[in-house]
């Protein structure tokens, strides 16, 4: 009787780019706390429910930055994001016509099936300002300072996560009212997001502390590490891929080696050492990047399995069978050191992230322990086999049933109990001596199809890396003539950080959604601009030009895409 066991690794990647406005310090989008609300909170509660399952929980460094400082927003009760201070706002009946614009465009941003249908009153206010939108209405000057108020409570108590509202009592109490909502009944909820999300991280910190999480960072800002080193790594996976006008980034080695030390330091910092290995943003690899990885102290990082198959296929070398080839670490050389790969299981992370949100959830778990035990009997050679499952950790759950929280206790309960299943971190798969294959080389490309055309390739997409290429250009000229103080240099070299982040890349494109792209193409533009009042220099006018209108509808309105 086949007696394999398997080691099954849980990646949970939490970001979100930078939304701040640092001309103003006003925050232009509210995720990053609607999403601590609601997903931190979430999965840090099924983990400390479940002390027999351990993770992996990556936490970018420009999030962690972002939670602090919305920890000290509520500490101080100075609050820089215009939502939560609409939401604090003791007369609703003096909004102005931008305030109440804002109100009205933002709060009806959710899963309507899963997070506003649910609730009768919420939907009433969703049929209401449906009904101000016809052709003849008097429109939306209907809508009262009491509905604002409804709206804007309703909007966050659908945010938060399904564990919040089973355990905090303010929940149900303000549920049962419906509506009619005073200011007190505001503050108390406003009160309740302070306490979550000043919450988050220290949970998180006491569950790595307890040994039962590995935390891992990702380099810095974001960053696509392969495309700032090259823009030629885009054709190793796709030979034909048309690329910038510009032939490279200027400096970017440098860049990508910054972003891991950055990302170095702020774990250190935060939790008191520095991660023994990276998830690189979007799994994004190639040979010169893994070697400033490796050079960096990194001990393991992970990618997609689309990097592996492209890899083992080079120079069509034939492809092994699936389980033989996936199910075990690399040795990836790292010139000077070397670093341990570990390669995403791409079938079962999409059952999780786009499949199971439809089925009910004991007969996903099922399915899923299914699909494992599947991988344990195909094992005749008995070798202790590794799966990683890597996804984002925040963006899947609202499309499942009470924010997947069915799901995921049933998930982890069976796992505790599976006598041939354990669950472990990549840290822990080092410290087992696993034996890691080489691999004799290394074709660049992301968990996304395998490929990096998700940031570079398409005119809007290669339009906006020669806008950053232009300011990097001036970027290198300013801080060269030593016009500015280290203060202001300093200034100037976090805004750059913030305008290489892979997320205004991933938005660029006809595919998706329109009204998405647009807040995406107005935050990159506006950040590039800061950046060149800060270098002192004046601003372009071709950041006065749209990159990118979208325009397509895609899965997930394009906050995940499949592997493949």
């Amino acid at each position: 009787m086949n007696q394999a066991h398997l080691d099954l690794v849980f990646l949970w990647h939490m970001h979100q780019p930078d939304f701040r406005d640092h001309a103003t310090g006003e925050y232009v989008q509210p995720w990053v706390y609607l999403h601590a609300i609601k997903d931190y909170t979430d999965m840090a509660a099924h983990l400390e429910n479940h002390p027999g399952v351990k993770a992996v929980l990556n936490f970018t460094p420009v999030l962690l930055d972002q939670l602090e400082d919305y920890a000290d927003q509520f500490a101080s009760g100075t609050l820089r994001d215009p939502l939560l201070r609409l939401l604090g706002h003791p007369d609703l009946y003096r909004l102005d016509a931008s305030e109440r614009e804002m109100v009205l465009s933002r709060c009806f941003k959710a899963n309507h099936h899963k997070m506003v249908q649910p609730y009768p009153a919420y939907r009433r206010l969703w049929d209401f300002f449906v009904l101000t939108q016809q052709p003849g209405s008097a429109g939306e000057s209907y809508l009262s300072a009491q509905y604002l108020g409804d709206l804007l409570t309703w909007y966050h108590l659908a945010w938060l996560g399904e564990t919040v509202r089973r355990r905090d009592p303010v929940v149900p109490q303000l549920q049962a009212k419906a509506q009619g909502f005073s200011h007190a009944d505001r503050m108390q909820l406003l009160e309740l997001i302070g306490r979550e999300v000043s919450g988050v991280m220290p949970r998180y910190r006491k569950l790595a502390e307890a040994g039962r999480i590995e935390l891992t960072t990702t380099p810095g800002h974001h960053p696509i590490g392969p495309l700032l080193i090259s823009f030629e790594s885009a054709r190793e996976a796709e030979p034909s891929m048309p690329l910038p006008k510009s032939q490279q980034y200027p400096g970017g080695r440098t860049r990508a080696a910054a972003h891991i030390a950055a990302a170095s330091r702020s774990h250190t910092a935060r939790f008191g050492g520095p991660p023994r290995g990276m998830w690189p943003a979007e799994g994004a690899i190639s040979q010169p990047f893994v070697d400033l990885l490796a050079e960096g102290g990194c001990e393991w990082i992970a990618s997609g399995e689309g990097v592996l198959v492209n890899s083992l296929r080079k120079g069509d070398a034939a492809l092994p069978a699936r389980a033989d080839y996936l199910y075990h670490p690399y040795r990836l050389s790292g010139g000077r050191a070397a670093v341990t790969g570990f390669f995403r299981d791409d079938r079962l992370s999409d059952l999780i992230g786009f499949e199971y949100s439809k089925w009910h959830g004991k007969d996903a778990t099922a399915h899923f322990i299914g699909e494992l035990e599947a991988i344990l009997e195909a094992n005749t050679e008995g070798a202790r086999q590794v799966v990683s499952v890597i996804l984002d950790g925040e963006n899947a759950w609202e499309y499942y049933p009470y924010n997947a929280y069915y799901f995921l206790d049933e998930l982890y309960a069976r796992l505790e109990a599976h006598p041939r299943i354990r669950t472990c971190t990549f840290a822990d798969c080092l410290d087992a001596h696993r034996q890691a294959t080489p691999l004799p080389s290394l074709v660049a490309g992301s968990w996304v199809y395998g490929n990096l055309a998700t940031w570079i390739g398409s005119a809007d997409k290669n339009r906006a890396w020669d806008l950053l290429c232009a300011a990097k250009q001036s970027f290198d000229l300013v801080a060269a003539s030593g016009r500015l103080t280290a203060e202001e240099l300093a200034l100037a070299t976090g805004q750059l950080a913030d305008c290489e982040a892979s997320d205004w890349f991933w938005w660029f494109g006809d595919y998706n959604p329109g009204s998405v792209v647009a807040q995406f193409d107005q935050l990159f533009r506006l950040k590039l601009a800061h950046l060149y009042r800060l270098l002192k220099l004046p601003v372009p006018t071709e950041l006065d030009v749209v990159v990118s209108r979208g325009g397509g509808q895609t899965e997930m309105h394009g906050a995940m895409r499949r592997a493949s």
